[in-house]
């Protein structure tokens, strides 16, 4: 016996339905994309909250022991940590090799050092050598060594009172001495190779006191006046989350 064939009911997609699950995926996209950019954030953030405590850290270590202390930014890694010399010492204003005085760190630093005495010629003094110290206030969970920039974060530029214009590659330093004073800085954050300005950040050191203030975008380095009447303990970049 035969039964007759079952004929199944076929319809297409409408126009509609195809804009609805569009729409969905639009929205999930969206959603995807904002936060990824909030997460970013949030590292860069983190990572100003990372320098701001070294800054701290280091401030404090030189008011304690009574020993140069100077903050280590490693520009070509992303990595930062502390050092301290046994000499003490005055920053050489406008160094050019970026160590301010102290004893070359790097292959390229002792190039320039080495330019700097032959320009200069004559005796020189020797210059004070750092050592890199344990720093636990910066996080590392007691791990030894230098201490990695969020993942995505990166420095764009630091700027310090001995140099003359921001740094963007080989190392920075900010020093601190003992009695209470750091160097005036400005240290700037990027989310990721961006060039845009609103992906900025900037950690600004106040010298005397060491208080950081964290400012959104590029900030330029404040230089000291003779206005008498503003005080070196101000916040030179106006307001901002203070740390």
């Amino acid at each position: 016996m035969k039964y007759p064939t079952q004929k199944r009911q076929q319809r297409g997609v409408t126009l509609v339905e195809i804009l609805v699950v569009l729409a969905i995926m639009g929205i999930m996209l969206g959603a995807i994309v904002a936060g990824s950019g909030q997460v970013a954030t949030a590292r860069q953030k983190h990572a100003a909250a990372i320098l701001a405590s070294a800054v701290k850290v280091g401030y404090t270590r030189a008011t304690a022991t009574s020993k140069s202390v100077r903050l280590v930014m490693d520009l070509e890694n992303d990595q930062v940590w502390l050092e301290e010399s046994r000499v003490p010492m005055l920053v050489a204003s406008k160094d050019t090799s970026a160590t301010g005085g102290a004893e070359a760190a790097t292959e390229q630093e002792k190039i320039s050092l080495d330019e700097t005495d032959r320009i200069l010629k004559g005796p020189r003094a020797p210059r004070p050598r750092y050592t890199q110290v344990d720093s636990p206030g910066l996080g590392n969970e007691g791990k030894k060594g230098p201490k990695p920039l969020p993942r995505g974060i990166k420095f764009k530029s630091v700027q310090t009172a001995h140099d003359d214009l921001p740094r963007t590659e080989g190392r920075a330093y900010i020093y601190f001495w003992p009695g209470g004073q750091a160097e005036r800085a400005v240290i700037t954050l990027n989310l990721g190779d961006s060039t845009m300005e609103t992906d900025a950040l900037s950690v600004v050191v106040a010298p005397l006191t060491g208080r950081c203030t964290v400012k959104e975008g590029a900030v330029a380095l404040a230089l000291p006046t003779d206005d008498k009447g503003a005080s070196e303990r101000e916040d030179p970049a106006g307001t901002g989350v203070v740390y």
